[in-house]
Parts: C-alpha cells; structure tokens; sequence
C-alpha cells in the first residue's frame, strides 16, 4: 500500500518497484507476502491516477518538465486509467496499485514515466488517494444514509394516528405516537450525516508535497493541486502530513455510530415484530424462512444489521490501536489503515440498503400497538392532574402510586377503580379524575416541541423532511 521511507528510490531493473536500488538482491517471498498489498489498495486506482496527473501538472508548473513532457505523462494516465478500467489485472512483482501504474505508465509513455515521480514520494502519494477515497466516501454514505432516512418518514407519516407505548427499561413507560417513535430513529442518522459531513472536512486537507517526511525539493505549486483535487487546504507539516490518520479514525468514527444506530433500529423492530409484540409485520422481499419450520419469518436483515455494528466498532478499534503508539511520520503499520476503513464502509454499503428496503415493506399493525397501551401508563398524567389543582409532584406522585398499587393486586385497570378510592389517595381528586387516564389525552398534553403530540408530532415531520433536502 504504501513504503517506508526509503521507498523513493529507483526501480528495481525489471520490476518497477519503487524501491531497490540499494539492496544486493531481490526480496524474500516471504516478505513479499505479507508486504503486497494491492489485494487491498487497488481500489485506489482512479484517484492515484488523478493524484499523478495533477503531480505532472505541478512538475510542469515547477519546471522541472517540459510542458511536453508534463502532457505526455498526464495523456499516458489517461490511457492507464483506461486499461485498468476495461480490466488490466496485477501482475506478481506489483506490490501495491501504485506500482502497478508505475508499470502501465511505463508502458504507455515510454522513459519520461520514469521522471513522474520526482520529488514525491509513496508515503505523501497515499496519503493523498486514501483522503481523495475517503471524502468521495463520506459523500457516498450521506446518500445511502438519506435513503433510509427517507424510508423511515415515509413510513412515519403514515403512522400519526398510530398510538403504542413508549418504553424505558424495556417496561411500558408511557403512551407515545407512532410517528413520533419511527422519527426517534432518523434523528441520530441526521447526526451521523453531520459526523460524516465533519469527517470528510478533516479529511480535505493535500498532503500531497510533503514528500516522505520532510517535504518536496522542488517548488511544486501546492495551492494549484489543492485545488485542481478539490481539498480545501494545504498541510501544514509535512512530516505530520505523512503520518497523519485522524482523517481514518474521524471516518471509521462516523461509521461505527451509523452502524450503532442502524442496530438500535433493529433490535426496536425485531422485538416489535416477535409474536409476542405483533406492532409490525416484516415484509416478504426482506424475510427468509427456517429450513426445518416452515412457519417461520425470520428478520434476517435486521439481524445482520445488528451483528454488523460489532463488525464495524472493531474496524475502529483496531484503527486506534495501530496508531496510538506509532513515532512521527510514515510507518509501514499505516498500510493496515484501509483494511479497517475499506471494511466499515462496504459493510455499511451493504446494510443502509438493505434497511431501508426491510423498513419500506414494514406493515404496522395499529390495533396491536394500541392495545398495549394500558391505563397504567397514564399515571404521570393522573399526577399532573393534582399538580395543576395545586398539589406537590412529590405527593401526587405518592397518591397515584398507592392506587397503582391498588389496581395492580385487584388485577384491574386504573380506570376500573372507584372514584371513592380516588378521593382517598388524595382530597384534590374530583369526578372527573379518571379522563387523564386516556391515552389521546396524554399525548394531546405533550404538544411541546420536542413531544408526542399531534401539533408538535407535525412540525416534527416538517423538519424531518427539510433535514432530506439540505446538504450534510
């Protein structure tokens, strides 16, 4: 992926490695093995090709080409693009994509290949197509992100008449609308769209001219390939520069609370959607069955989507665990750097998708979730009740408690109990004690922005839907 710091040698006789000239003999295959890294790197093609292109410009800019020269090695890119779009595979001795342009370059434009690299080096070269990769990336995933944003509001918008508990401990907490609970879900991916949107800001930084450590020897424009790239700043440090993976660790951040969030809305809907819930039918485009049951519908991908978050967390981890202890400048433990970045994002690439289709084809079942709902859970509201008629919260909360209690050992509802208990639990309790237990009045009482109730519930969706039209 990338070398050392003595990778800006010249190339082996016959191999195009970009290193070599110093050693006696050929490597070992051994280190060959564990050294090769274009498996992994390849993918950086298009923008290593940009990168150089842009390179050959600055050369041409600093003098130290010919304008002929610079346009022979940028059309000689072209055509190396080209072949490596209509499929040009490696070849044993390239080690890493960089080699393998090296090669193709050669190939296409002769010896001047060979002066494309002057006064760079892979370590700067890498940096500069991971970041290029990166913030292309983030922009990739905020669509993705969208897209199952959009899929929960459709279906929340469907969902306003819809009442169902609320839960806190996995206990029935209090009444809440639909709506309001499919929309507790996009919130936290708006914040992932923003995290991505900072990630992808930090990444747009050139470290392109810094050389392996110490900086170019030749006054390559920066300011021109920044913006020739799209990066919106220049490295101030070039040995910072060439170490430098915040910009990995901010991105595999990002994606970690994604895929975290992306989890929660799973386990929501697996539990939701077990027999013994039944708030939601899955749909058969995203269910799969059991090989020995046939009435089984399995939420397949909700589970995946789960496991994943583990699978991306330890993307993260083992980012942070090769970096906290490396020197300044480039190490060669940085080429494990794409791995863990290359992994988080595909995964996500797999799971967005599919959420958002598992959640398109979702059936609520309204009369299941509203039935849940029990007088119980209106008890806060019985409290507030002899709040406004002048009580203490502290001894309402201990009135309503007793009759809680009552009507948990009668094995009745709140609103089976007799007024007469009411006045007992407490003097301020009138006749019409037992409308607070209602749950459409619970929500009605909650129409504070932020809340569950119906005005509040619609200017919720309001910015939800101007949340999808805005960039990250």
């Amino acid at each position: 992926m990338t070398a050392s710091s003595s990778s800006e040698s010249g190339s082996a006789a016959g191999t195009h490695k970009l290193w070599g000239g110093r050693f006696a003999g050929g490597p070992s295959p051994l280190l060959d093995a564990i050294n090769r890294s274009i498996g992994t790197d390849f993918r950086l093609w298009p923008h290593d090709v940009r990168l150089s292109q842009a390179w050959a410009a600055g050369l041409g800019h600093a003098g130290v080409l010919t304008q002929d020269e610079s346009l022979a090695l940028q059309q000689g890119l072209d055509r190396v693009a080209q072949r490596i779009a209509d499929g040009a595979q490696p070849v044993a001795t390239d080690e890493d994509i960089h080699t393998m342009i090296d090669r193709l370059l050669h190939e296409e434009a002769g010896t001047v290949a060979s002066k494309l690299h002057t006064g760079r080096s892979r370590n700067d070269q890498v940096a500069t197509a991971s970041r290029l990769w990166t913030m292309d990336a983030c922009q990739k995933l905020d669509a993705a992100i969208r897209e199952l944003q959009q899929a929960l509001l459709t279906q929340a918008e469907t969902l306003t008449d819809a009442i169902l508990p609320a839960y806190t401990h996995l206990q029935r907490a209090q009444p809440v609308s639909g709506t309001h609970w499919l929309l507790s879900h996009f919130w936290p991916l708006d914040r992932d769209r923003t995290r991505l949107a900072n990630a992808a800001r930090g990444t747009a930084t050139l470290p392109l001219g810094s050389g392996a450590i110490a900086g170019s020897a030749f006054p390559i424009p920066r300011t021109l390939i920044k913006d020739t790239l799209g990066f919106a700043a220049i490295s101030p440090n070039s040995i910072d520069a060439t170490g430098d993976r915040d910009f990995v660790a901010e991105t595999l951040f990002a994606c970690t609370m994604t895929a975290v969030h992306c989890s929660r809305i799973a386990e929501d809907l697996i539990i939701y959607g077990s027999s013994e819930f039944g708030f939601v039918k899955f749909g058969d485009g995203f269910s799969t069955g059991s090989s020995m049951m046939p009435q089984k519908r399995n939420p397949d991908v909700f589970e995946l989507a789960r496991g994943s978050g583990a699978r991306v967390l330890g993307d993260l981890v083992s980012l942070l665990g090769t970096i906290k202890g490396l020197p300044s400048g480039y190490s060669k433990d940085l080429q494990d750097d794409k791995r863990a970045l290359f992994n988080a994002v595909d995964l996500l690439f797999l799971v967005l998708p599919a959420m958002a289709g598992a959640i398109s084809e979702l059936r609520f079942n309204r009369d299941r979730m509203r039935n849940a709902v029990s007088s119980a859970m209106m008890a806060t509201d019985l409290a507030d009740y002899l709040v406004k008629k002048g009580a203490t919260f502290r001894e309402a909360h201990g009135a309503v408690g007793s009759l809680v209690r009552q009507a948990e050992e009668a094995g009745i509802e709140m609103t089976d109990i007799p007024l007469e208990a009411f006045s007992k639990a407490h003097a301020l309790f009138g006749d019409d004690a037992r409308d607070a237990l209602g749950a459409e009045a619970s929500l009605a009482a909650r129409d504070i922005d932020g809340g569950t109730g119906p005005n509040a519930v619609a200017r919720q969706l309001e910015q939800a839907r101007a949340s999808l039209t805005r960039s990250a």
